[in-house]
């Protein structure tokens, strides 16, 4: 079932480092884990020995649409078969395990498996069981340990997650960082023509509305307003909005001059005094 986020007329990122699931437990776990591995472009799965067996119909539903990476799984009886054909294996786990092994984080295994990849070998990422992990025997086969900087007091990961987070480093890397979409620019910049004809029209309504209460400070105001617009980068549609803007509070300020007018029976209101520029601004 596609998600919202699914698009089919894109290409499928293909490729990346094997994906090795050993003795999980739950299906829903592997179709979290398979889901992750089709938001960051890692397609090859191995699955050692799992629990409720396979195929699994739990998987299918948390795979969430990315079931081509669950049609090709692999199945294996142990882990050596799953590594056998491998060049170089990243062991994922929370725990110090006294080995004579580097211990990588996951922005580091990503570079090594690129430069591996891109030399023609094959690599593959392990991770262990949900509820203990992978044995410290199992650890003894990979060349490296992949761990996360995670909080020590609760490092356990849930298995999609997991390989969530070292799935990303590896797209990350692989795509350069690239983010799928950025906000398209639907308005050109405003002219300074555009931008000094609203300066116009705000600082003769500032004026008429007594903003402008010292004259020999308001140069000095006048450019504080200029700069605050300058600082935005507005666009024709923003300057549009804010010449709209200005107009609805002159119309909407004198339509209340005239309501109060009429109910004293023609007699104007006396003028409040008006507040200063803004109190802490530059005539404070």
């Amino acid at each position: 079932m596609p998600g919202a986020g699914t698009d089919s007329t894109k290409p499928w990122q293909e490729g990346g480092p094997v994906v090795i699931l050993v003795e999980p437990q739950l299906g829903e776990n592997i179709g979290s884990a398979v889901r992750a591995m089709g938001n960051f472009g890692l397609t090859r799965l191995r699955i050692v020995n799992p629990r409720e067996g396979w195929p699994n119909p739990k998987a299918v539903t948390f795979a969430s649409g990315a079931d081509r990476i669950l049609d090709n799984a692999e199945l294996f009886p142990d882990l050596r078969s799953a590594l056998a054909d491998l060049n170089f294996v990243a062991a994922a786990t929370a725990r110090e395990r006294g080995m004579q092994k580097s211990v990588l984080g996951a922005d580091v295994v990503a570079a090594e498996a690129a430069t591996r990849i891109a030399a023609g070998e094959t690599v593959g990422l392990v991770f262990g069981r949900e509820r203990t992990g992978l044995y410290t025997e199992e650890v003894s086969l990979a060349d490296v340990i992949l761990t996360l900087p995670v909080n020590p007091a609760f490092a356990s990961l849930n298995l999609g997650m997991a390989v969530a987070v070292v799935a990303y480093e590896w797209f990350k890397l692989a795509s350069g960082g690239a983010l799928p979409f950025q906000q398209p620019d639907r308005y050109p910049i405003a002219d300074k023509a555009d931008l000094f004809a609203f300066f116009d029209h705000v600082e003769r309504e500032l004026d008429e509305a007594l903003f402008f209460r010292s004259p020999e400070k308001q140069p000095v105001t006048t450019r504080n307003i200029r700069n605050i617009f300058h600082r935005v980068g507005l666009t024709r549609q923003d300057i549009a909005t804010l010449h709209g803007m200005v107009a609805a509070l002159v119309e909407g300020r004198r339509t209340r001059e005239e309501r109060t007018a009429a109910r004293l029976g023609g007699k104007k209101r006396p003028a409040k005094t008006a507040p200063d520029e803004g109190g802490a601004g530059p005539e404070s």
